[in-house]
């Protein structure tokens, strides 16, 4: 477990996958809704992996003015559609522009949010078959290691003043939406495993509520993206909110 703390931060806003859309995702944030004293978070999908690494050091470098002017600071939590990598191995590491590693807790404007990502690519068949077509260094369109993980450990280092009021995930737990199957049978055909994967997916989900649940933490709000749509519902005293591309909530009360 890792804590990053962000003392100047006002507010928390969650946004959900950018897709690699970065400059947009800055000017939403600074101009477009004027925000300041802001930390934002991306529930996965952000998009590293996807260009050599140079380019996200040039991408930084043209937002960063704009997110000091503004005194705000993004941080960004691993998808599907992200290289494992770039956030275990914290390769974005700058004051304003941060990659962190799965089961880092972020303290924040009153807030403790603990940040867990990956889930299932469902066209990772393709996937696997443009990293042949097109195999470059440092470049990829699929990681083996996609899948969220279970670590209670992690979550037994939590120290015991760090109660923990909010989650950041990429996929979310089973009894939350989506609950369909919609989409996934065409691409099961060619990927027999999938179905099953997907739902160990979301056991693994479920298995990590359990166990913040367990540890009695006093669990409000729970954010994720993943699915490219919106929904909301309270379920057993938490708010679970599921964010479209982009989508911005702010993390209240």
């Amino acid at each position: 477990m890792k804590l990053f703390d962000y003392p100047e931060a006002k507010q928390v806003i969650v946004s959900g996958d950018i897709h690699g859309d970065f400059r947009t995702l800055v000017f939403k944030l600074c101009i477009r809704y004027g925000c300041t004293d802001t930390l934002l978070i991306i529930a996965g999908d952000c998009g590293f992996g996807f260009d050599k690494p140079g380019y996200y050091d040039q991408v930084y470098n043209a937002v960063a003015g704009r997110l000091r002017k503004s005194n705000n600071w993004v941080v960004f939590v691993r998808g599907n559609h992200d290289d494992p990598a770039y956030f275990a191995e914290e390769r974005i590491h700058y004051a304003r522009w941060k990659t962190v590693p799965d089961y880092s807790v972020i303290s924040a404007a009153g807030h403790n949010i603990l940040c867990i990502g990956g889930a299932t690519s469902i066209d990772r068949y393709e996937r696997m078959k443009l990293n042949v077509r097109y195999h470059v260094k440092d470049v990829s369109y699929y990681w083996r290691d996609e899948a969220p993980v279970f670590m209670p450990e992690e979550l037994e280092s939590i120290p015991e003043r760090i109660k923990i009021d909010t989650v950041v995930t990429h996929t979310a737990p089973s009894f939350c939406e989506l609950n369909t199957h919609a989409g996934l049978e065409s691409w099961a055909e060619w990927d027999p495993s999938l179905l099953e994967d997907v739902s160990a997916e979301r056991t693994t989900m479920d298995k990590i509520h359990q166990c913040i649940r367990s540890r009695e933490h006093p669990l409000k709000r729970w954010f994720y993206g993943h699915f490219h749509q919106s929904w909301n519902g309270f379920i057993d005293g938490t708010q679970f909110t599921m964010l479209d591309i982009m989508e911005f909530k702010e993390v209240l009360g």
